[in-house]
């Protein structure tokens, strides 16, 4: 998918089942691109203003029956405000969006792990979006059952089990298959130091 008109910075997603170090290794890129001399705006899924954080709430962690569909339209959502307020705006003044998981965690996790199908979750994602889709994203790998073994505390969706994680994990692996200019895969069962290298690596050959 092309860069929306008008968006000049660059948007990258980080993606992969639990427990593969996200929002640890958000920061470290995020630190790195600083030292670049970009500005660099961090945004995670789901969550960002009061109207993500409050779906956040909802999808992660109440103790709410919610259907696989009624999950999936909360995430597109919280995306397409997260899109508007904070995305646009950042990637239309140059800066760069580093996303703690991105619209492609909806096409693993709720089209694929909850059945709802790629194409159907993917066109209610992409007319709340309106192109702000990420320039590049790092599938960040790792074992469904070691990903599961690292959750401090698991969620409403990491709670699910290996089954779907197992799902969930493959289903990125053939995202990132179908798309290979858009994504690259780094393996986090390593030492931390050694991921952040690989994935500065990526985005540097990228850009």
């Amino acid at each position: 998918m092309p860069k929306a008109v008008g968006l000049m910075g660059y948007y990258i997603a980080l993606e992969g089942i639990e427990g593969t170090g996200k929002s640890s290794l958000q920061q470290a890129i995020g630190a790195w691109l600083e030292t670049e001399g970009h500005e660099v705006i961090f945004v995670r899924e789901p969550g960002g203003g009061p109207t993500g954080e409050a779906i956040r709430n909802i999808l992660l962690h109440d103790d709410l029956d919610v259907s696989p569909w009624a999950e999936a339209l909360l995430f597109a959502a919280q995306r397409a405000q997260l899109a508007q307020d904070t995305i646009r705006p950042a990637l239309a003044r140059g800066a760069w969006v580093i996303g703690d998981r991105s619209v492609y965690s909806s096409l693993a996790y709720q089209a694929v792990g909850r059945g709802l199908g790629v194409a159907e979750v993917r066109a209610v994602n992409e007319a709340g979006l309106q192109g702000t889709w990420p320039d590049f994203v790092v599938l960040l790998t790792v074992s469904p059952e070691v990903g599961l073994r690292r959750q401090a505390v698991a969620d409403r969706i990491g709670a699910e089990g290996i089954v779907f994680q197992s799902a969930v994990d493959e289903a990125f692996a053939a995202l990132a298959a179908a798309e290979p200019d858009r994504f690259v895969t780094v393996d986090t069962e390593r030492q931390f130091d050694d991921v952040v290298v690989d994935v500065c690596a990526a985005i540097k050959e990228r850009w």
